[in-house]
């Protein structure tokens, strides 16, 4: 199974969205050190053939995106680094945006639409930019078609430009004016440092000193060179009811999904890694906070609006408390989730810079996409039947996990949902053991 690319066109906004070169500001969110980096992504269609409506979907994606970025231009500009560290974006005329165009010699169908896909196959449905490269070229699309009609469209975007929410919206945007629409439907809201940028003067009332580090010089993302592996593992519904129950009954509290099941994978993996008893790990995701804020972010605002949360145990409690113990302590994290968290990490942000913020090292990064609305981008012959990322960085981890649905091509024969993590090499086996305890329902609760 190879992809062959056949052209890259640069699509221009359909008319010119403004008169002169200027730089626009990001936000303390948007230039968080964390978030340099490209996120990646593809998602599956299946036909282009059963509608009335034309049936090349890089013609008629490419004159939406021409129309989309007249609103979104900024995804034509570049980033760079100002004198102080931060990005900003600098939009000049006559710029557009890559899209490649390219040819799968297979069906959908024959890579099972991408549920359980081969690493090498689907690494080559999305653009991949090197760092520098990336600035430069924060958005690229690539559209492959397959030999049964579907297509699948890939994108590399820079994680400053907008969070997955922001890029769904801008898809979304993109999506009803290739059916057809005149105009957008949500106005694109840009105020970024006004919004989201450091109160005057900067106070930070959280303690994020005790979970982040200064590292000046560094990336928060070069942290080992070990040999890594991605794998998707099954949960089935039967399996995660069980174990909620259980963890209801040991422990008297009521555990979300992420929570339980977050929990266990954290420590599967710690114990996996065989990180020392003594040391520091920690459990990070974000939080959306657009209606967080006070006032909320205003509809229509496509920035990061989402900030990193963090849960730090040694490695001895995440393998030896009680596995309620630790759902309880993510479960307690999500209290932090208010307007002062949100306004001091970003003065903490502001006062601490140029020291070069990280997570440091041990972060196991790990993030919900099964109701993101990934599935509402449709160009005029339904939705998505699967979407898959690709980033191997995320809130600082160089091990992302990813709680996903399975594809809808095949509802019905498949229930649960799906687990995608990266993890080093070494540590794949015993990871594997633990998960095929939990599917034979060996939670281990009753020696915790």
């Amino acid at each position: 199974m190879e992809v062959h690319n056949s052209e890259t066109a640069l699509v221009f906004p359909s008319r010119p969205p403004f008169e002169h070169d200027h730089v626009l500001p990001l936000s303390h969110l948007d230039t968080d050190r964390n978030l340099h980096v490209t996120f990646r992504y593809v998602r599956a269609y299946t036909s282009t053939a059963a509608s009335n409506h034309p049936s090349d979907p890089f013609r008629v994606i490419s004159a939406a995106l021409s129309d989309a970025l007249v609103y979104y231009y900024p995804f034509t500009g570049s980033l760079r680094r100002r004198s102080d560290g931060r990005l900003e974006l600098f939009c000049a005329a006559g710029k557009g945006v890559p899209f490649v165009r390219a040819a799968a010699d297979c069906s959908l169908e024959t890579v099972n639409y991408l549920d359980e896909p081969d690493r090498h196959f689907v690494e080559q449905l999305v653009p991949d930019p090197g760092p520098e490269e990336g600035l430069a070229t924060p958005f690229v699309l690539q559209l492959t078609g397959f030999a049964c009609g579907g297509y699948c469209l890939g994108a590399s975007i820079h994680h400053a430009m907008c969070d997955g929410l922001g890029a769904t919206q801008f898809f979304n945007a993109v999506a009803e004016l290739a059916r057809g629409a005149s105009r957008v439907s949500v106005e694109p809201v840009w105020e970024r440092s006004s919004l989201l940028g450091p109160r005057e003067p900067p106070r930070v009332e959280m303690p994020f000193e005790e979970v982040l580090h200064f590292e000046k010089g560094s990336s928060p993302y070069c942290q080992s060179n070990e040999a890594v592996v991605r794998e998707c593992f099954h949960v089935r519904d039967e399996c995660l009811d069980r174990y909620k129950a259980l963890l209801l009954e040991k422990s008297g509290v009521s555990f979300t999904t992420f929570e339980a099941l977050g929990a266990f994978l954290w420590r599967a993996r710690v114990k996996a890694a065989g990180v020392l008893g003594h040391e520091k790990v920690k459990f990070a995701y974000s939080i959306n906070v657009r209606k967080v804020v006070k006032p909320p972010l205003p509809v229509g605002y496509w920035g990061n609006g989402c900030v990193p949360m963090y849960v730090q145990l040694s490695a001895k409690e995440v393998a030896e408390n009680p596995i309620w113990e630790t759902a309880k302590a993510i479960k307690k994290s999500k209290s932090n989730a208010r307007d002062e968290y949100v306004r001091s990490f970003i003065d903490f942000q502001e006062l601490n810079y140029a020291m070069g913020i990280t997570a440091g090292k041990g972060v196991s990064g790990f993030t919900d996409w099964r109701h993101l609305g990934h599935s509402t981008v449709d160009f005029g012959w339904g939705g998505p039947v699967t979407v898959l990322p690709l980033s191997r960085h995320l809130l600082g981890s160089v091990e992302p996990c990813f709680f996903l649905p399975y594809s809808s091509a095949n509802a019905g024969s498949k229930d649960g949902f799906k687990v995608l993590i990266t993890l080093p090499e070494i540590a794949l086996h015993a990871f594997r053991q633990d998960m095929e305890k939990f599917t034979s329902q060996q939670f281990g609760l009753s020696t915790l």
